[in-house]
């Protein structure tokens, strides 16, 4: 994070002008209870281009805290999926299918409709703004709201299946009892925030595009594409291969229609997120790094592949503690949490997400070294004349680096940025969608699956696959392109294998529970927001 962009957060933290029940509304009970910035009204507050700008940053702010990525968002994400593992006393909750005995249960609820409201404060307030202000900028702080907002209304669909939906603020729709849409409905509304955003955004690198860590026009794009394919892969039907359970063995699952995507149609939707992704790939908005460690180095943020990060940085109140989970050196002693052996055994060898991507020599913070894994011993137990231990047991933690490389990594809480898109992601989604629609992988989706797996050094993908073997192998894929970055989970969700793969594992490495029952579909929606909305009836299934 520059430090115009610091001193523009801070500056909004201690003085945005808008009470908070302007900022949020009614689908938020908590947040409508906090206390205000300031004593400011939209009507002395919005007058030129630098009020516009500290608004929309507001918007922004809100995924750098405690109800989202300083930890309780990623937490009830990452540490939900097949091939986490970790410290028993930090995945005991949420990453043993308890979310509610979490402290942090609902905080994607309620970050995510404080993104709306702030979001909605700012469309109705920065289109009045009529001097002081370049109408391109006005237009794309409009656009970064519109995004911002579809973003959020993505991140609740997926978790709490429909929800409220509010496009205004409670100024212009003081009724707080807003019954759930369905969730076609609210995919609706997303689809419509990003088309916006994509008609107002300007492409990275644009010098109206703003400063690095907004939302782009090809972000918005991308975007589009993961929703198009979210809603497409919800609908469809057929098997899926994992490779999984106690054994690490292969088994086929039937793949059923997620519940609410029923009246989606399947095929039209991946034809949409094919022909999406195509069109960022020919605009060349972004690029591969040539280099996996490159990719995770601090040189490396809010560029060329990275379209869109959590921002942060170090001495201010922008920090997070993922560094101090996910990495190999932690105020702990060593991180919380890794990836499972099982996982690790599905890359091979010469693969550089794990040749490079994983800590295979390293210290504690108390001098201790290890190795890992125990069965390389040959390649990582002795290296330039230092010995380093595995029990082969509880030593065997496949520490990723994605975390690692940190202002200062001896502190608890630190700089690291949270990857929300990269632009392998685009080369996958097109290649999954162009499968799923054509009945079979099509030259142009193996060619786009190369891109990605010859960047790890990984071989080719096995020729002729089917349908349903290729949709597989990519699924596979993007689990290893994405280990620990809160993408295996939403996978195993579209795809309608969650409980099927998780409860086939049973009890996983360092006996940490994956077993898992239809109450873990989705997450519980906060008390406090039933007790107050009085159209939501009654919570999620089971909760």
């Amino acid at each position: 994070m520059n430090n115009r962009i610091h001193h523009t957060l801070n500056k909004c933290c201690r003085i945005l002008a808008l009470p908070v029940a302007l900022l949020s509304f009614g689908s938020c009970n908590k947040a409508l209870e906090e206390t205000p910035y300031s004593f400011y009204s939209p009507e002395n507050f919005y007058k030129n281009e630098s009020d516009a700008k500290i608004a929309i940053t507001g918007v922004y702010s809100a995924l750098n805290t405690w109800d989202m990525y300083q930890q309780p968002f990623w937490n009830l994400t990452i540490l939900d999926d097949d091939h986490v593992s970790g410290a028993d006393w930090f995945l005991g909750t949420s990453g043993a299918g308890n979310p509610q005995g979490y402290w942090g249960v609902d905080g994607p609820w309620v970050g995510c409709y404080t993104i709306i409201g702030r979001a909605n404060t700012v469309l109705e307030n920065v289109v009045k703004i009529e001097t002081n202000i370049d109408a391109d900028i006005k237009k794309r702080i409009l656009g970064e709201a519109y995004f911002l907002r579809g973003w959020a209304y993505f991140q609740l669909v997926q978790l709490y299946g429909g929800v409220p939906i509010r496009l205004q603020t409670l100024s212009m729709a003081p009724e707080r009892n807003t019954p759930r849409s369905s969730v076609e409905e609210v995919y609706a509304a997303i689809i419509e925030d990003f088309k916006k955003a994509e008609s107002m955004l300007y492409p990275m690198g644009d010098a109206k595009a703003g400063e690095l860590g907004r939302a782009t026009r090809g972000l918005a794009k991308g975007m589009l594409a993961k929703t198009y394919l979210t809603m497409a892969s919800g609908a469809a039907t057929g098997n899926v291969s994992v490779r999984g359970g106690q054994d690490n063995g292969y088994y086929t699952y039937p793949k059923t229609v997620v519940a609410g995507y029923q009246n989606i149609d399947s095929k039209k939707y991946f034809e949409l997120a094919r022909d999406k992704a195509l069109e960022l790939i020919t605009d060349n908005e972004f690029a591969l790094y040539d280099s996996w460690k490159e990719l995770w180095a601090k040189t490396s943020r809010n560029k060329k592949e990275q379209m869109w990060e959590v921002q942060s940085m170090t001495g201010t109140a922008f920090v997070n503690n993922l560094h101090n989970y996910f990495s190999a050196l932690s105020t702990f002693g060593r991180g919380a949490t890794w990836f499972t052996n099982h996982h690790y055994l599905d890359y091979e060898e010469a693969d550089l997400r794990i040749l490079d991507g994983v800590a295979h020599n390293y210290a504690t913070n108390t001098g201790t070294r290890y190795f890992y894994p125990s069965w390389q011993a040959a390649l990582y137990q002795v290296v330039d004349g230092k010995t380093y231990s595995n029990n082969g047991n509880s030593d065997d933690r496949a520490y990723v680096i994605k975390y690692a490389d940190v202002a200062d990594p001896t502190l608890a809480n630190s700089d690291a940025y949270f990857p929300l898109m990269r632009y392998s992601e685009i080369y996958l989604i097109y290649a999954e969608a162009a499968n799923e629609a054509n009945e079979g992988p099509t030259p142009e989706a193996y060619t786009y699956l190369a891109k990605v797996r010859n960047r790890a050094h990984a071989s080719a993908a096995p020729a002729n696959m089917d349908k349903e073997q290729f949709r597989s192998f990519v699924i596979a894929e993007r689990a290893r392109e994405f280990a620990l970055e809160g993408v295996r989970r939403f996978d195993l969700m579209r795809w309608g294998i969650y409980l099927q793969v998780m409860n086939k594992i049973g009890t996983g490495q360092n006996n940490i529970s994956k077993v898992r029952a239809q109450r873990n579909l989705l997450l519980p929606i906060p008390l406090s927001e039933i007790n107050s909305n009085q159209s939501i009836k009654a919570n999620n299934p089971g909760w």
